[in-house]
């Protein structure tokens, strides 16, 4: 008969103790590792929020070294050619197509187009591709087309602008009036249109929280041209009087979108922040600089890079908050091929390398060595596109 007792000082599964135990304590490695690189990560993540950014970029890449000079989009050659980054992909608009340009750089979508003056403008995951002064209008997403319009010929386009929601701002010329705006929401819905019989209509914007429309107007004052900017409320169908306005002084603005809760516009001689009351909240004046570029599409900032003179590369590249504070200057005595902003991030494409600054302009990565590249696109991770005549390659901090 078998023998069906229990040994307890002979037990065969006794062996099997020292394995488990082994396992255990790998596992507990494994665990203590994987807890102090995540908590590395949160570090740097609470510090300056650029942890989860490397994270980021391991995820969708696998490697977090640097990818300088392959080509992973490419594109005809033009000297018109416009470009966007939604997400990994690329948005290319000339005056012959506007193509959308996947990772691998493969097409998504493409359609042709005849653009004498193309102009690209992103918000809310989404771009907007028209011809100023012509009649062909569209909006585009990661995956495709979103909207299309198409104006009259007596009518063109002048200015397009997308909020942070995806809500659409167009600005048109109308017979019989001196401009026009029409509002369309995320669902590409017509939801307010105004038409300014006083003055000139130059641009707009929807706020982002999409309450008010706030459009750029041109006039005259003591024989001088001056910009008002007039706010109109989204929240009452029907309503076509304006709520209040505001002056932008001293200057013609060039741009509108949002900083925060501000209203933020750029003119030749100043950054001006405002309320959806239309009060003037900030000002940041140039000093008498000339303003050679801009952006706003930082998070919490705007970018300016100031001439001292008409001409040459001598002058301030800064960053100003919402409430027209300088967070950020460095002196710049070379030339600047290039400025982007996104996220927490500001890349500046020099004549022969690319350095990514985060707000307060301190370097966080640098590439030398940029061979053809005349423009860049940062990205919020941080990544950057460097494009070049006919081809984009990717930089990874």
């Amino acid at each position: 008969m078998a023998d069906t007792t229990k040994d307890i000082w002979n037990d065969d599964d006794g062996e099997e103790k020292p394995k488990k135990r082994r396992g255990l304590r790998g596992f507990l490695v494994f665990f203590l590792t994987l807890a102090a690189v995540l908590a590395v990560v949160l570090l740097a993540a609470y510090r300056d929020g650029t942890g989860f950014d490397v994270l980021r970029r391991y995820l969708n890449y696998g490697s977090v070294e640097k990818v300088g000079g392959e080509a992973y989009y490419e594109y005809d050659a033009s000297t018109q050619n416009r470009f966007a980054a939604l997400g990994e992909t690329l948005v290319v608009l000339s005056e012959t197509s506007l193509r959308l340009l996947d990772g691998d750089g493969g097409e998504i979508w493409s359609t042709s187009v005849n653009m004498a003056a193309p102009a690209l403008s992103r918000g809310g995951g989404r771009a907007v591709a028209y011809d100023v002064g012509g009649t062909a209008l569209y909006v585009v997403d990661e995956s495709g087309q979103v909207m299309s319009l198409t104006a009259d010929e007596e009518e063109p386009f002048i200015a397009a602008t997308l909020n942070e929601q995806g809500w659409l701002a167009v600005t048109a010329e109308k017979r019989n009036v001196k401009g026009c705006v029409s509002v369309y929401n995320e669902n590409a819905e017509l939801v307010f249109t105004f038409r300014s019989s006083r003055r000139f209509v130059t641009d707009a914007y929807v706020a982002d929280d999409c309450t008010a429309l706030a459009a750029v107007t041109l006039g005259q004052e003591d024989s001088v041209f001056v910009s008002n900017v007039v706010l109109y409320d989204l929240t009452k169908p029907g309503e076509v009087e304006p709520m209040a306005d505001y002056d932008i002084s001293d200057g013609l603005v060039a741009a509108i979108g949002q900083q925060g809760e501000a209203l933020a516009t750029v003119s030749d001689t100043c950054l001006t922040f405002a309320d959806t009351k239309g009060e003037v909240t900030a000002t940041y004046s140039y000093g008498g600089a000339y303003l050679r570029d801009y952006d706003l599409s930082g998070d919490g900032f705007a970018v300016l890079l100031l001439n001292r003179y008409q001409s040459g590369s001598v002058g301030r590249l800064v960053t100003v908050d919402a409430a027209g504070a300088e967070l950020g200057s460095l002196d710049v005595n070379e030339e600047v091929l290039s400025v982007s902003a996104a996220g927490r991030y500001l890349a500046v494409l020099y004549a022969d390398r690319l350095i990514v600054y985060n707000q307060d302009l301190q370097v966080y990565a640098s590439l030398q060595g940029t061979g053809y590249a005349k423009e860049i696109l940062v990205r919020t991770d941080g990544s950057a596109l460097l494009l070049s005549a006919e081809s984009a390659g990717l930089f990874l901090p």
